[in-house]
């Protein structure tokens, strides 16, 4: 874990309440698809977490919802505007298990971190399946995004307007490799009961501290009670009592 000062670049909307955040600073703890940072809010108490969408050496780009007062005050920030970021946290997903066909399922802003670790997998050899589930079509995003990479893509929508009415659970393809999963944990279990192969799940929970501090952000497997933030957010399906 860091805490660095980040410079805004870009800040804009690119879906129904959902922006894109483009930060500079130093982005040498963020090292694997799946961690996320915990960006400091005026007059919030808690700082807001969200996953890394991509990464290169000097900036990192974030996708979030604009939901509550801190987001709505994080969609107002500026080129040139300075946050305070805790960055490196979580552990990831684990790319060496991936096989040659790996299937991204994406819910809502759960997209957003399977865009760096399919543009990891793609470079390193392998064909991406990225299904994404929305609940309307105005709130889509990065569907070309995906296919510029290399990925073959398919988008479900709640209501229909966009792509195959239902969920990404009728969208996900006959074979597949190994799955990698981030979304609203109703969607996570529905994908779990249909699997055939090892997956990875991202686990979205509410969060305090984002480095294991509090115990806030606990979760039941297996095992007992772990930390989303700091034993997750990935786990393994193996792992969850599902």
């Amino acid at each position: 874990m860091k805490e660095s000062v980040f410079t805004v670049t870009y800040n804009a909307a690119i879906a129904e309440n959902t922006f894109r955040l483009r930060l500079e600073g130093d982005t040498g703890a963020v090292e694997k698809p799946g961690q996320f940072v915990n960006i400091s809010v005026e007059n919030g108490f808690l700082r807001r977490p969200i996953s890394v969408c991509d990464r290169d050496e000097r900036s990192l780009t974030l996708i979030y919802r604009a939901v509550g007062r801190g987001t709505r005050w994080l969609s107002e920030r500026h080129a040139g505007d300075a946050l305070d970021l805790l960055t490196g946290l979580g552990n990831g997903f684990d790319l060496t298990t991936a096989g040659e066909k790996p299937l991204l399922l994406g819910g809502g802003v759960g997209t957003a971190p399977l865009f760096w670790l399919a543009r990891r997998l793609c470079a390193a050899g392998a064909e991406p399946f990225a299904a994404l589930g929305f609940r309307t079509g105005a709130e889509v995003f990065y569907e070309e995004e995906f296919r510029a990479l290399g990925c073959r893509v398919a988008i479900a929508t709640e209501d229909g307007s966009r792509g195959t009415k239902g969920f990404v659970t009728d969208i996900m393809p006959e074979a597949y490799s190994e799955v990698f999963a981030c979304g609203p944990l109703p969607m996570l279990r529905a994908v779990s009961h249909e699997l055939r192969t090892g997956a990875q799940f991202s686990l979205e929970e509410r969060m305090g501290c984002g480095f294991g501090a509090c115990m806030g952000c606990t979760c039941e497997t297996k095992a007992g009670a772990k930390r989303v933030c700091k034993d997750g957010p990935v786990f393994r399906r193996e792992e969850l009592p599902w």
